[in-house]
């Protein structure tokens, strides 16, 4: 018999966090675009868990989205202005000191996050173009990825939790958002990573490894094939 899961958190009923997570008010709409890979097979799912700690967010599935109701209904919703967190030369890098564009700050922010590896993110963009007509944000990490146990594949790339926990914190210092629990995000990354950690240790559990994880300073790059996590913010 399987074991009995938790259909909010997607956590073994046992180890369920539903209850000690805070879902957080924002100003700041957030929208969740998971490849369906990540959704159905990511133990380790940052999405999932980040969507859980923001009352102002959502979840959509798919590859591509023109065709997606949801996410076409979301786009045209003129409550927000829609933008998309992807790093690139055309991307208003919220962290400089220039002045914000003025079309970021009449109306809250509905900002679509890519939720897959990055070639994973790469081709969802590329199949969706309505997502690339979207005016495009990123930030400066005010801190590398704090994995463990995956290898990012450049430097500046980071999971989804540290991702939104990021933008969050440059949203409150340019006055878009207020962010009202800055640790809670870090914490649930931290805690999710040691619960892996500790049944990877685990001789009796089946995702036992035999050797602990390495430290992630230590191990080799990962090239642009590579399955490693995660895409979103490679800065010059």
């Amino acid at each position: 018999m399987s074991r009995l899961t938790c259909y909010r958190c997607f956590r073994p009923q046992k180890h369920c966090w539903c209850d000690s997570l805070q879902a957080m008010s924002t100003r700041t709409r957030f929208i969740f675009l998971m490849h369906p890979k990540e959704f159905q097979r990511e133990k380790a799912n940052t999405g999932r868990l980040t969507h859980l700690c923001l009352a102002n967010s959502e979840i959509l599935v798919g590859k591509e989205f023109d065709d997606h109701v949801a996410v076409q209904r979301c786009i045209a919703d003129d409550h927000y202005y829609s933008v998309l967190l992807y790093p690139g030369t055309d991307a208003h890098n919220l962290s400089s000191d220039a002045p914000l564009a003025k079309t970021l700050t009449v109306k809250p922010l509905q900002v679509f996050i890519l939720d897959s590896t990055w070639s994973g993110a790469r081709k969802m963009l590329r199949l969706s173009p309505s997502l690339q007509r979207l005016s495009r944000i990123m930030f400066t990490p005010t801190a590398p990825s704090r994995y463990l146990i995956k290898q990012q594949p450049q430097a500046g790339c980071l999971s989804t939790l540290e991702a939104a926990h990021e933008l969050l914190l440059v949203l409150q210092k340019t006055g878009l958002d207020n962010y009202p629990l800055p640790t809670q995000l870090l914490e649930v990354f931290d805690r999710m990573q040691k619960f892996q950690i500790e049944c990877a240790a685990n001789p009796d559990l089946r995702g036992y490894r035999h050797q602990s994880y390495s430290d992630p300073s230590l191990r080799k790059a990962t090239t642009g094939r590579s399955k490693a996590r995660r895409r979103y913010i490679k800065l010059p």
